[in-house]
């Protein structure tokens, strides 16, 4: 199906010289590494029947965009050189409980999440019962529903509140496999025995949002104003958010530093026509506490890599990204404003990675025909590869109504493209 090419690194040797700006012996391929380099749940049913692999339930790790867990078939057959942390967790039935996809296809949800069937909708509830989240029949995400800090914040006591806003409060793998005091070790021990099984590049999904946490509990529109009107309200919030993440840092690092290759954080600081914040707001509020965070990282694993998942247009805000010290931007969304491949790899493809802009997702790869698929991945790839410095990665998820056939041109394309003379 596909034509993989000779390949002289393992998945992890390649990897970390395409960070350092070193060419490898081909560009890197991810799929399904992290939260979003990965499939829909229907999609991925529908690519394994279209390889002609044998069926499996899908398992939906990630509840709010229902996506799949990429099995070992189809990574060895995509060559892929990429593993998420999390697959080394929830290996048991009873971490699973059934589900039923929007296109009536059966499969499988971690069984920590709370879901309830109510009329017209499924939904997700809180430690306390509230509805966080709902899926409304015939869409295909679940949506966030209920802001803690809307109407009134209480930044003091962030963490009580984290379990009652959707994107804080529905985990995937691990979850809460390592929750308690024997989490550290739990986490730990998964991490050590991935990597003794494993010759990907492993990434630890971490988060440190700060942009993005702000939104989760006070809603985008009541955060911006937050930041606009009351900014030393705003610092104070950030900083408590701050503060919290570090010592995360610490545990997380502290357990799974010596077996992971990369650490992701996430914050969608971009939109289509350009950033959410002005470059002045981001060196305020952003900047700083990103900065401190990663030079944290850097402190608690010399080893590691900086990744940021950050959506949209952010061309504006790449200098300050680079100057705190992020090694890798994902997923480099190539139809927004300022984000034209050609120009972010002449203007900063000496300094930082682009994971990702191997092909677009608003438009071609679920609008287009498998060739005109294979001439745009082969055309990103040109641009991008040269020097290192490129990880192959489709713009965010592959979703639901994405053919089959155009999932393998894109893959086939990469692969065939990818390979350094």
């Amino acid at each position: 199906m596909l034509v993989t090419a000779n390949t002289t690194q393992t998945s992890r040797q390649r990897l970390l010289s395409a960070i350092a700006h070193i060419e490898p012996d081909r560009v890197p391929i991810d799929l399904s590494g992290h939260r979003s380099s990965g499939i829909s749940a229907i999609a991925y049913a529908r690519l394994r029947k279209h390889l002609g692999l044998e069926p499996r339930t899908p398992r939906v790790y990630d509840p709010v965009q229902q996506i799949a867990i990429v099995d070992e078939d189809v990574l060895e057959m995509f060559s892929v050189d990429t593993v998420e942390l999390g697959r080394a967790f929830a290996l048991e039935d009873r971490h699973w409980q059934e589900w039923v996809l929007p296109d009536g296809t059966p499969a499988l949800m971690p069984a920590w999440v709370r879901l309830r069937r109510e009329e017209g909708r499924w939904v997700v509830l809180s430690p306390s019962g509230r509805v966080i989240a709902q899926m409304p029949d015939g869409v295909l995400y679940f949506e966030q529903t209920w802001w803690p800090f809307f109407e009134k914040d209480d930044i003091d006591h962030i963490e009580d509140y984290l379990g009652e806003s959707m994107w804080t409060g529905i985990a995937s793998p691990p979850g809460p496999i390592v929750a308690g005091s024997e989490g550290p070790e739990l986490l730990r021990e998964g991490a050590r025995r991935l990597r003794s099984q494993t010759h990907r590049a492993i990434i630890g999904l971490f988060g440190g949002n700060l942009l993005e946490m702000g939104q989760f509990l006070y809603r985008n529109d009541r955060f911006f104003m937050l930041l606009a009107g009351e900014p030393k309200q705003a610092h104070k919030f950030l900083d408590r958010v701050t503060e919290m993440h570090m010592a995360n840092l610490d545990r997380f690092l502290g357990a799974v530093g010596l077996y992971i290759d990369i650490i992701l954080f996430g914050d969608d600081l971009g939109m289509q026509t350009g950033p959410q914040i002005s470059p002045k707001m981001y060196r305020e509020f952003i900047f700083p506490r990103e900065k401190a965070m990663w030079q944290r990282a850097k402190q608690l694993a010399p080893h590691i890599k900086i990744m940021l998942h950050c959506c949209g247009g952010v061309r504006e805000l790449l200098p300050g990204l680079i100057e705190a010290g992020l090694d890798a931007i994902n997923p480099v969304q190539i139809s927004c404003k300022g984000m034209e491949a050609s120009g972010l790899k002449r203007d900063f493809g000496k300094d930082i990675t682009f994971w990702g802009g191997g092909c677009d997702t608003q438009q071609v790869l679920m609008g287009g025909t498998p060739a005109e698929v294979d001439a745009h991945v082969r055309r990103q790839v040109e641009i991008l590869k040269p020097g290192g410095g490129f990880v192959f990665q489709q713009v965010h998820n592959i979703l639901a109504n994405v053919p089959p056939e155009n999932i393998v041109a894109m893959y086939r394309a990469a692969l065939e493209s990818g390979t350094y003379k």
